[in-house]
C-alpha cells in the first residue's frame, strides 16, 4: 500500500534523494567507523596488540564486512521495489524485510565486540 501511495513521482524522489545519496555513503562510513573502533579498542588489550597488524585489520574487516554487504543488498532490494513498485509482490517485500533484519543482526556483532574490547580494556587499567 505504501509503494502504491507513493506513486511514480514519490518513488523517484526517494530513490534519488535517499537511496542514491545517503544509502550509498552511510554503510561505507559506518563500516569504516566500526573497523576503526574495533582496532582502537582492540589495541588497548595486550593480547590483541601482540597480534600482527595485518591480522588485526583482517579480524576487524571480517567482523564488519557481512554487515556492509547485507546493508548494500538491502538497499538494492528496496531500490528495486521503489523503481518498479507495480511488480512488487509478497516475496520481494519479504526478501527486503529479511535483509533489513539480517543487516541489523549483523551490525550487532561488531558493536558487541567493540563493547567487549572497551570493557576489557577498562578492566586491564
Amino acid at each position: 500500500a505504501w509503494l502504491t501511495a507513493l506513486g511514480r513521482r514519490g518513488s523517484e524522489i526517494i530513490l534519488v534523494w535517499h537511496y542514491l545519496t545517503f544509502d550509498l555513503l552511510f554503510p561505507a562510513l559506518l563500516s569504516l567507523t566500526l573497523v576503526s573502533l574495533i582496532l582502537a579498542t582492540g589495541r588497548r588489550l595486550r593480547t590483541f596488540r601482540a597480534l600482527p597488524a595485518q591480522f588485526q585489520s583482517l579480524f576487524a574487516l571480517v567482523l564488519v564486512l557481512p554487515y556492509t554487504l547485507a546493508d548494500y543488498a538491502q538497499n538494492i532490494a528496496v531500490a528495486r521495489l521503489l523503481s518498479d513498485f507495480l511488480s512488487a509482490n509478497p516475496d520481494s517485500l519479504s526478501f527486503a524485510s529479511a535483509l533489513i533484519v539480517t543487516k541489523f543482526a549483523l551490525l550487532a556483532i561488531p558493536v558487541i565486540v567493540i563493547a567487549v574490547f572497551h570493557l576489557a580494556g577498562q578492566k586491564q587499567r
